[in-house]
């Protein structure tokens, strides 16, 4: 394809090979991260995911070899070769990734019977793939594998092959299906300790087969487009992730509200049964803070109206609803009914802002208001139109948009690979932007909502690319009520957090079917240590509140959603640190403890933060189950105060109310006081459970603003530095290191290890405690 190298030229960061057949470009972004790109689609180089590229200066090396090129960074060594081979080794010399030499060879499939006679019971062979772009590396025997967005299956994605081709499909996902709803064509790889990611940035449909073709290689691939990936080195995954949304953005700190409790169903209606919900839940005493509409909100189901007869007074609705501390969220479809004389459509139409078929005709199938038109979300004055129909909802009061069927979604076959849209003067194919589709709606709604609040947008989606992190939290779609969903639900999870996607949740006892008790009192353990936590349903279940089923099911969820309440500012510290460092809120264990190889393929643990590991019942009937504790930290067991020793396999007794959930020694988490939703008081005082080490010192940050405007990126938040000593003394001090919001807490409560309770008064924005150890 490439042919022998010819020469080569270095203009600072980026060194250009010419060879017999295509010139290739490789970009040092910094000494861990360099881009390969080659243009053997288009000649320009652009991306969808990465927004604000900034190459770093740095030292750089290029020397020609004999037979190859060497490129060496701080922290790399780079060789390149004939037909772009390509050889990538860290500064001891240890090769970390290696271009794979082979003939690809996948293994044999022994088809002796009639297929005819099995395709017609739907067994069908997997078809062998012939890929424009295809880029296999070498791979080596313990070699791990995570990341790829919400992908079913288990954390370790080793010996599997996914797609990415945002796909809406409504039937039960298991461990087989290789494509959903969203696109993330980033991996982590590791191995010996030593890890470093790949972000294949193309948006045509792409493939990633990690050992199932074959065990000696590994490959990405794409049907059309680009090279053009990005290789991050660790060695830690921590870095990975770090340098991974460093390219492609963090998740932003959301407004304060949005971290409470959220209760959604198909569908919620008409008004009375809105209010009646709303009602029950403060008179049960069980904290939330959002009720969320579905599409039978609409009038007929065009986006952006109210069926004045379900809804008569959207805007007194919800200021009831406000009064009483609930935000409402709508949900907004792509699809536009054809529908002469309604304002979307006629305004689309005229301006031109619809995909077209190759007849430049605008394209139309079949979606929930019937015959409907697609925006063309390539092209700015369309975003921008998009975005200004935002004030028409947030005008009525409603606080979120809810992105759904943005794959996009169609229900007459699927959007044909040659529908155009106008990428601002550039026509591209449908096969070309279906993956970023949703992202680049998602992109319109955040702006539309950030330009007419100024405030943080709250935006849900369910299609995604790389980078709509920045834009949007996600949920995995619509899963089902069946104990299979809520085991698979902790790896999507883990691995969308690894992928950049750190405000992610779950269908809070699953979407599709009927819940039983039992399941969701289990699944509302998981969903409490959710960043999106949200129940939904759908409109043919059974009803699926906390209050739905009995006294228990009930008392469990309750129980669950205060401890959630009670845990909001040590989760808002989560995310105030991730916009800065990339890393996520739901973390696998390996992540923090990569030096400790048990800890690489446990898929039913996780970590909240760094300082609370959550071991949630995910089988029917089960009363107690296996955790392992990671190597290096002791850890004390929330409910009973119990201590272990890192390192070791413990068995934890845990009867239907009880969540096993484990504090690492050393740990600070701050509290709030019990709330039905967030805003309901001031809060005064600062509680933090203090976690001691039995000799040592140890030190948290807190963080604390107004919760909802972006004044926090002018300045103007506060910052309080708790520090513990514990030698001959028990020593905490709490000092507040920046001051730059004018609400600051009277007093702190510190909770020592879940028993002796000190309160103390801020003096001079200081608070110093001593205890005599004896």
């Amino acid at each position: 394809m490439f042919g022998k190298m010819k020469n080569f030229k270095v203009d600072k960061n980026i060194i250009k090979i010419k060879y017999e057949k295509l010139e290739t470009k490789i970009t040092i972004i910094n000494s861990s991260t360099v881009n390969f790109f080659v243009p053997n689609f288009r000649k320009n180089q652009k991306s969808n995911a990465i927004e604000n590229l900034i190459v770093e200066p740095c030292n750089i090396d290029v020397l020609k070899q004999d037979s190859y090129i060497e490129i060496t960074t701080d922290n790399l060594v780079i060789k390149i070769y004939d037909e772009f081979k390509v050889d990538i080794y860290n500064k001891k010399g240890k090769i970390i990734c290696e271009d794979y030499r082979g003939n690809r060879d996948p293994f044999i499939k022994n088809c002796a019977g009639r297929l005819d006679i099995a395709a017609q019971e739907g067994h069908k062979p997997t078809e062998h793939m012939d890929y424009k772009v295809f880029i296999p590396k070498k791979l080596e025997n313990n070699t791990y594998f995570y990341g790829f967005g919400e992908k079913t299956g288990h954390l370790n994605k080793n010996g599997c092959h996914y797609i990415n081709w945002n796909t809406d499909d409504p039937s039960p996902h298991g461990e087989t299906y290789e494509k959903l709803y969203k696109s993330i064509p980033f991996f982590i790889s590791m191995k010996d300790e030593e890890a470093f990611g790949i972000f294949f940035d193309n948006t045509f449909e792409t493939h990633f087969d990690l050992g199932k073709e074959n065990s000696k290689y590994y490959y990405f691939a794409s049907v059309d487009g680009n090279i053009d990936y990005y290789f991050i080195y660790g060695p830690g995954i921590t870095e990975v992730v770090k340098g991974y949304t460093n390219l492609t953005g963090t998740t932003p700190l959301p407004q304060l509200w949005t971290l409470g409790y959220q209760q959604c169903r198909w569908a919620y209606c008409p008004e009375s049964n809105v209010i009646d919900i709303a009602k029950k839940f403060r008179e049960k005493d069980i904290p939330c803070d959002t009720i969320y509409l579905d599409i039978e909100y609409m009038d007929d189901f065009r986006v952006f109206t109210w069926d004045n007869k379900k809804f008569p007074n959207p805007k007194k609705m919800i200021k009831k609803l406000k009064d009483e501390g609930f935000k409402l969220v709508t949900i907004i479809d792509p699809g536009v009914k054809v529908d002469k004389g309604y304002k979307i459509y006629d305004e689309g139409l005229k301006n031109g802002y619809f995909a077209t078929d190759k007849n430049s005709i605008v394209y139309t199938n079949w979606v929930w208001p019937g015959n409907s038109v697609f925006p063309d979300f390539m092209n700015s004055d369309v975003r921008r139109w998009w975005a200004n129909n935002q004030r028409i909802m947030l005008d009525y009061g409603v606080s979120g948009i809810w992105n759904d069927m943005n794959e996009p979604a169609s229900f007459n076959g699927p959007l044909p690979d040659d529908i155009k849209f106008n990428e601002d003067g550039n026509i591209v194919e449908h096969k070309e932007i279906h993956n970023v589709y949703g992202h680049m709606m998602d992109k319109a709604t955040y702006e539309g909502i950030k330009e007419s609040i100024n405030k943080r947008p709250f935006v849900v989606t369910r299609a995604a690319y790389s980078g709509t992190q920045k834009y949007s939290t996600v949920w995995t779609g619509d899963n089902q009520s069946t104990w299979e969903h809520l085991r698979l639900s902790i790896p999507m999870l883990m691995n969308l957090g690894l992928s950049g996607f750190s405000f992610c949740g779950t269908d809070v006892g699953g979407f599709g079917y009927d819940c039983t008790p039992e399941l969701l009192s289990r699944w509302v353990q998981v969903g409490a240590f959710t960043p999106l936590f949200r129940n939904h349903t759908t409109i043919y279940s059974r009803d699926q509140e906390p209050w739905a089923f009995d006294k228990l099911t009930e008392d469990i969820n309750r129980k669950y959603i205060k401890l959630r309440y009670k845990l909001i500012p040590y989760l808002y510290d989560i995310f105030y640190k991730g916009e800065r460092d990339g890393l996520p809120v739901i973390r696998p264990l390996v992540l923090h403890y990569q030096q400790d190889d048990k800890t690489y393929e446990i898929n039913d643990q996780f970590l909240f933060g760094e300082s609370i590991m959550v071991a949630p019942v995910l089988e029917q009937g089960k009363k107690a189950r296996m955790i392992y504790l990671p190597k290096g930290d002791n850890w004390i067991d929330y409910w009973t105060k119990e201590s272990f020793e890192g390192g070791q396999y413990i068995i934890k007794e845990a009867p239907l109310e009880i969540c096993p959930m484990y504090i690492k020694e050393g740990s600070i988490i701050p509290n709030f006081p019990e709330l039905s939703y967030i805003g309901e008081k001031d809060i005064k005082t600062l509680i933090l459970d203090v976690h001691t080490v039995k000799e040592g010192k140890f030190e948290y940050h807190h963080y604390q603003d107004d919760g909802e405007s972006f004044e926090y990126k002018d300045g103007k938040y506060n910052l309080y530095s708790i520090k513990v000593n514990n030698s001959h003394k028990l020593n905490i001090t709490i000092d507040l290191i920046k001051n730059g919001y004018n609400k600051i807490y009277d007093e702190v409560q510190i909770n020592l290890n879940g028993t002796n309770k000190l309160v103390r008064k801020f003096e001079n924005d200081k608070v110093v405690v001593n205890i005599d150890k004896n």
